[in-house]
């Protein structure tokens, strides 16, 4: 069996929209979403965002289950301009699996292989980006991975670590990170959007666009696990 994990739904439509037979079903109070991809069964788990939600579903998730490899899938923002709105990531630093393990059309894919740090928040600045990307070495930031692998390293589960780049310092987010997503709250708040939008008119046009991409490299992430699936 294969586990995948995204942060959030907004990551993963796409992807469930292509299982079979999708169920919900939950394990140690953690619910999750169990589909087929022609004849392999795929549990897919929604970690949330940050620390200390993550660890918390991951574990719950992992206790008495064992699975032949876990994908750690979603977005991530660059941390340069080498890599571009839509560039897909292999994680090298948390993969313990190799692109040439899961299959020969995979491998082929135009995918980058590049050190991915996990954070605390949401990067924005350019400046913020460079710095980490100096002092870190690492191509492209998310908030879950590291953990994830730790989780899976004590179980003895095979980690490739896939993400796709939503953001870059030339391709920021539309607005402050903390208007866009409440990470205690685990959401988005309208009024919190609404109420800066309507102070930033000229923002909105950048909000579209955003949402463009975002529907954009859902569709190429979702392909790439599609390639691994089948490959598998």
């Amino acid at each position: 069996m294969i586990a995948v994990t995204f942060a959030l739904p907004a990551e993963s439509s796409e992807f469930l929209r292509r299982l079979r037979d999708r169920t919900g079903a939950e394990r140690n109070g953690v619910r999750f979403v169990r589909g087929k991809m022609d004849d392999r069964m795929v549990e897919v788990l929604h970690t949330g965002v940050g620390e200390k939600v993550c660890r918390q579903r991951v574990a719950n998730f992992l206790r008495g289950q064992q699975f032949d490899l876990l994908i750690s899938a979603g977005f991530a923002g660059a941390l340069n301009d080498q890599l571009q709105v839509g560039d897909l990531l292999l994680a090298k630093n948390f993969s313990t699996v190799e692109l040439t393990e899961v299959g020969s059309s995979f491998s082929r894919l135009p995918i980058h292989e590049a050190d991915l740090l996990t954070v605390r928040a949401l990067i924005d600045s350019s400046d913020e980006r460079n710095e980490i990307a100096r002092t870190s070495g690492a191509a492209a930031v998310d908030m879950e991975t590291e953990f994830i692998a730790r989780a899976c390293a004590e179980h003895g589960i095979p980690l490739l670590s896939l993400r796709v780049i939503t953001d870059t310092p030339r391709e920021p987010f539309p607005a402050p990170p903390n208007v866009l997503f409440d990470i205690e709250q685990q959401r988005s708040r309208f009024l919190t959007l609404a109420t800066f939008f309507l102070a930033h008119p000229n923002r909105v046009p950048r909000l579209v666009q955003f949402a463009r991409r975002i529907a954009r490299v859902r569709k190429i992430l979702a392909s790439a696990l599609v390639a691994i699936l089948r490959e598998l």
